[in-house]
């Protein structure tokens, strides 16, 4: 299990770097999400993995991913009711744009199959 630890946060640690280092405005650990699913894809590491038992063990305990959110959300609740109309707008459109995104790839997808099993 310390070995998938060091594969996990290795992987961040070079996303910071290569950000950092690069000038991007993507954050590091998605970069190093990036690069952690790449070495998996790679590696195709077993069930015994240590990688695979550190992740399922952060994922029994996601809950507590979500305490400092909630926190922040309300430290910031009377700004947040202050800019109530752009937040709401923001998250309208961008709910929009992921649901016209998703529909328009699914789709493409599917007349892509059928074309595909027409031709066989």
């Amino acid at each position: 299990m310390i070995n998938g630890i060091l594969w996990v946060l290795g992987c961040q640690l070079v996303g910071e770097v290569l950000v950092r280092s690069l000038g991007l405005a993507i954050p590091g650990p998605v970069v190093g999400m990036v690069l952690l699913f790449g070495v998996l894809s790679l590696r195709r590491p077993g069930p015994e993995s240590g990688t695979l038992r550190f992740s399922e063990g952060l994922l029994t305990h996601l809950q507590l991913f979500f305490v400092p959110v909630s926190v922040g959300i309300m430290v910031h609740a009377s700004e947040i009711g202050r800019q109530w109309l752009p937040i709401g707008g923001g998250l309208v459109i961008s709910w929009a744009a992921g649901l016209l995104t998703v529909a328009l790839l699914g789709s493409w997808l599917a007349r892509r199959r059928g074309v595909e099993a027409a031709g066989d």
